[in-house]
């Protein structure tokens, strides 16, 4: 089964029903290879950690974009990496039946993360005061080698390095054949039984026959609070975000007028605006790392007040693709684009907690022009080619 890392949706032939795809633990991949079929196949674990890194300095808020792969075993025999492959090959989901012996990682996997920060972190001007990742995808990708005089790479068919020791036994490389499972969970509502939608990508599944919107975990379907704001606008589409309501240790953020106060924003606080919660807002979709981060700020400083309607929106809407608790382990980066004056604020943000209460899915209308959405009442643009291309994000 050839399937990209977005992909979580399937349709069985055969029972004519759609199931979401769940992995036990991480995906795990494998690259095609061209070995001869009398060759014992070793398939060598690759960590691969896709996503965003956001670093707060007290220059401002600086992104990469990381899609980088590192050796799970921490082994001389192999390559450090699959350096480009696993970008450019169709990679297939590992099956029970597939043949050969493959290796177990010993490289945690937040190990892992902490040597990717460290390699992508350089360059950057210190002090760093807050790192986070958003919207990453970690997947365990196998590579193919057999043995001979020498390792050789099954994917080129070519010897790698130089020649095995003499006191070399695979049998010290822990390993053996794939026994993890992979599930599926069909995508019948648990609340009505109807056939829920959803794109390959979503990781929400809407039943427009009783309302409800559900997200797919480990333990089954749960459901999701939502609502949209009424359209505003002819022929809108709906684009959903989170809406988040946090406790903030070491800073007074609880009320609009304690935003007004932290942002500096050149407003007359008013009394009442005391008894207005303050919540952060960020989207609920893949948008470019600048884009992600300019919304996050934008709305959240604006603090939408819109009448909600606890109902589906009825026209086009834009799939949820970005975990609520991706989202939440932004919010300190979203803290940090606006807490002014950032001479004094930003040197506190190391210090500061900010631990989610609950949350709200909220599809927002905009307007579509030639190259844009548009809300104009939250002065919110969305560049419709970004969005588009946000799947490879």
């Amino acid at each position: 089964m050839v399937l990209s890392e977005s992909d979580r949706l399937l349709y069985c032939d055969f029972c004519r029903v759609r199931s979401y795809l769940m992995p036990k633990g991480y995906f795990r991949y494998m690259l095609p290879h061209k070995a001869p079929e009398d060759k014992d196949l070793i398939w060598v674990p690759y960590w691969r950690l896709k996503g965003i890194l956001y670093s707060t300095l007290m220059t401002g808020t600086q992104h990469r974009f990381i899609d980088a792969s590192l050796q799970a075993m921490q082994s001389s025999l192999f390559p450090v990496s699959l350096g480009l492959r696993s970008q450019a090959m169709k990679l297939r989901l590992v099956a029970s039946h597939t043949p050969g012996r493959f290796l177990h990682p010993d490289l945690p996997a937040a190990r892992m993360l902490e040597i990717m920060n460290e390699r992508f972190s350089a360059g950057l001007t210190p002090p760093i005061l807050h790192q986070t990742h958003i919207g990453e995808a970690l997947s365990l990708i196998y590579a193919p080698f057999y043995i001979e005089d020498r390792i050789v790479d099954a994917v080129l068919n070519r010897p790698i390095g130089s020649p095995i020791p003499e006191d070399f036994m695979l049998e010290t490389l822990k390993g053996g054949k794939p026994d993890w499972p992979t599930g599926f969970l069909p995508t019948l509502c648990p609340e009505c039984g109807w056939d829920m939608k959803g794109r390959s990508d979503s990781l929400a599944l809407l039943c427009e026959n009783c309302e409800t919107v559900w997200n797919p975990d480990r333990n089954g379907l749960r459901s999701i609070p939502f609502a949209h704001v009424p359209n505003a606008f002819d022929n809108p589409v709906f684009l959903p975000f989170w809406r988040i309501k946090a406790k903030v240790k070491g800073l007074q953020l609880r009320s609009y007028a304690d935003l007004v106060r932290t942002a500096n924003l050149p407003r007359v606080v008013q009394e009442k605006w005391e008894e207005i919660g303050f919540r952060f807002w960020a989207p609920a979709f893949k948008i470019r790392p600048r884009v992600f981060l300019n919304l996050s700020r934008n709305l959240t400083l604006s603090q939408p007040r819109d009448k909600l309607v606890t109902r589906l929106p009825r026209q086009r809407s834009h799939p949820v693709n970005l975990p609520v608790r991706e989202a939440v382990e932004g919010l300190k980066t979203i803290l940090g684009s606006f807490i002014k004056p950032p001479q004094k604020m930003l040197p506190l943000l190391p210090d500061i907690v900010v631990k989610a209460k609950s949350f709200l899915l909220v599809w927002i209308p905009f307007s579509e022009g030639h190259h844009e959405y548009l809300n104009p009442h939250h002065q919110l643009a969305i560049n419709k080619n970004q969005l588009s291309l946000a799947g490879n994000l």
